[in-house]
């Protein structure tokens, strides 16, 4: 979701000529294979076709199979989304082989450094050379950090980029009479994190609230494989199972999910996308954390952080069900559909800079 506008904007500029590498970190072939096709992403140059692993192995993997790739494709620079293991794997071996690094949706902090993502998005941006930011937060973090302003740009959200790309497409999915859904009369549930679903005395919790809430109002599920499998080796599948009113679903395409959302009562999330694609959508939106590297969400959006304790999450689900119709929230600044064009912009900008400043010095350009 990240990738398609970039790759779009690139293409429209026409200055651009950019070698896509998958590194395979999300590795469901049939998933993957539909993102593409449904956000039109060019067929990847390169697949490193890593798959899972511990965070060294995986981590490691990419490095070692990320190299060859810069050692011969030589590029000006490496360009770098998010907070995943392939960030920063591939942001290492770019500045150690001396190529410039661009992270894009830098200076994101949740100030949790237990969360293995946060402690990407640190090391990624300390040895980035150009940073483009999604919210105000995220240049006042990297200013409290010491990162050179000079090469920090509020650019927006490339996430939105993509929503209100394929919203109007999104709205003529079946995806809601496929599964006899109405409009506004369910909510919609995702669950990965391992802090929430690999701690069964967290996830039983978490699962106390779905059966409560279940009672009241339909709650569909796509189920991310790393949560399937913690719910078949726990007696947790069983509550699943029984709770009636609940639906589970493999995992959706882009498109059927943007649609499911859009049209849902609440979300209830530990996604951090997730959280900025509701704010747009003017959802009430549940993440079940304790913090947010996204705080524009809750304070311009419908976003609010809920306790993991079932009643707190209960609570809050029947505050927003009485709230729900006076719920209003104000579209971040700059998260416009433009990001991705605001990006190659500065980029193209900054390398016709440099090389003026090279022939003004009098230097060979290659």
């Amino acid at each position: 979701m990240k990738i398609a506008p970039l790759m779009r904007a690139f293409k429209e500029n026409g200055n651009f000529k950019p070698l896509l590498v998958h590194t395979g970190q999300h590795y469901d072939e049939n998933m993957s294979k539909l993102f593409f096709e449904e956000l039109e992403i060019p067929k990847p140059d390169i697949n490193l076709e890593v798959g899972s692993g511990s965070h060294a192995v995986q981590t490691s993997e990419i490095m070692k199979r990320f190299e060859p790739v810069v050692l011969d494709f030589k590029p000006d620079y490496v360009l770098v989304v998010g907070d995943v293991n392939s960030t920063i794997a591939c942001g290492l071996v770019a500045v150690k082989l001396g190529v410039k690094l661009i992270h894009v949706e830098a200076g994101l902090r949740s100030f949790d450094r237990n969360m293995p993502e946060e402690v990407n998005r640190v090391l990624t941006d300390c040895i980035s050379d150009l940073l483009f930011v999604t919210e105000q937060s995220g240049l006042d973090n990297l200013k409290n950090e010491g990162i050179d302003s000079g090469k920090v740009h509020f650019v927006g959200n490339v996430m939105i980029d993509t929503l209100m790309a394929n919203r109007e497409k999104a709205e003529k999915s079946d995806v809601l009479k496929r599964l006899s859904l109405t409009a506004k009369k369910y909510g919609v549930i995702t669950l990965h994190r391992p802090s929430n679903v690999d701690d069964v005395s967290r996830f039983s919790q978490i699962v106390a609230a779905f059966e409560e809430i279940t009672k009241e109002m339909k709650l569909v599920f796509p189920i991310h494989p790393r949560t399937r499998n913690n719910l078949k080796q726990t007696d947790l599948g069983k509550r699943f199972e029984s709770m009636k009113n609940l639906l589970l679903l493999d995992p959706l395409g882009y498109l059927d999910f943007l649609c499911l959302t859009s049209n849902a009562a609440l979300v209830m999330t530990d996604s951090g996308g997730i959280q900025e694609e509701t704010t747009i959508l003017g959802v009430p939106c549940m993440t079940l954390r304790e913090s947010t590297e996204r705080p524009v969400t809750i304070t311009e959006g419908t976003n609010r952080l809920v306790r993991l304790t079932t009643d707190d999450m209960v609570k809050n689900y029947r505050a927003i069900k009485k709230e729900s119709v006076n719920i209003r929230s104000r579209t971040p600044k700059l998260w416009d559909g433009q990001a991705s064009q605001r990006i190659a912009g500065i980029i193209e900008s900054l390398e016709m800079k440099s090389k003026s400043d090279l022939c003004v010095h009098g230097r060979k350009i290659s």
